[in-house]
């Protein structure tokens, strides 16, 4: 039996719900008030999550739900909701299960017909796309590529022809060599997009031809948080 939104204040549910990837400002009053109602909350980091929480004057019970335990947790939360108690799901930032845990505990509650319901709210990659002057018609969105050189190089040569706007996540220890491999893969005249710490204090956007992108990256600071895009080898801007 598929699982339904309908009647969610009846019994158990699970919150799948997005939080601010910066600037606290972007906390919607849904969100505010799922977390005020709900039983307990299933989060990345408890010590990030209680932050949250107290901006709000909320407190909550809190479980640590993570890559490495996301096997041992399901099952307990999959019980909860099944006792009629709502549970909302949370990253550190963004929206759950995108490039974050949260699909396992998703997955098993549409096998077993339990309720999930999606809090929409704050997205990197969505941020990133929206802003960057890059084709949206249709996208790839495929997370972070595997931190060896030769897997990144793979993938820039897989995807060199791809008809659509590739979407990336990089760390700060690796952002330098990928973009690196990227201008070597894709050459110089490709139309990319490096974002940085979007919705916070130093965010910033660079829209350009890729060697251009490159050089002017290579001035500025390479601390925070990355989304790389780039465009169909014709489009320009």
């Amino acid at each position: 039996m598929a699982g339904s939104s309908e009647g969610s204040d009846k019994g158990g549910c699970l919150y799948v719900a997005a939080t601010p990837i910066g600037n606290l400002g972007d906390m919607s009053d849904r969100l505010k008030a799922v977390f005020q109602e709900c039983d307990l909350v299933a989060c990345e980091d408890t010590r990030v999550s209680k932050f949250l929480l107290d901006q709000l004057n909320i407190q909550k019970p809190m479980i640590s739900y993570r890559e490495e335990n996301e096997h041992k947790q399901t099952p307990f939360l999959l019980d909860k909701i099944k006792a009629g108690e709502k549970i909302v799901l949370v990253s550190d930032a963004g929206t759950p299960a995108l490039s974050d845990p949260g699909f396992r505990v998703i997955r098993e509650c549409r096998r077993e017909g339990l309720t999930v319901i999606p809090i929409p709210g704050p997205s990197a990659f969505l941020s990133a796309l929206c802003a960057s002057g890059l084709p949206t018609n249709a996208f790839l969105f495929v997370g972070f590529l595997q931190p060896k050189t030769a897997a990144r190089k793979r993938f820039f040569q897989e995807y060199k022809n791809f008809p659509h706007t590739v979407i990336l996540y990089e760390s700060s220890h690796r952002i330098d060599k990928c973009l690196a491999d990227l201008l070597e893969e894709l050459g110089p005249e490709r139309t990319i997009c490096v974002a940085r710490e979007i919705t916070k204090r130093h965010e910033t956007f660079l829209v350009g031809k890729a060697s251009e992108v490159v050089e002017a990256f290579n001035a500025r600071s390479k601390k925070g948080e990355f989304v790389v895009l780039f465009a169909p080898e014709t489009y320009t801007l």
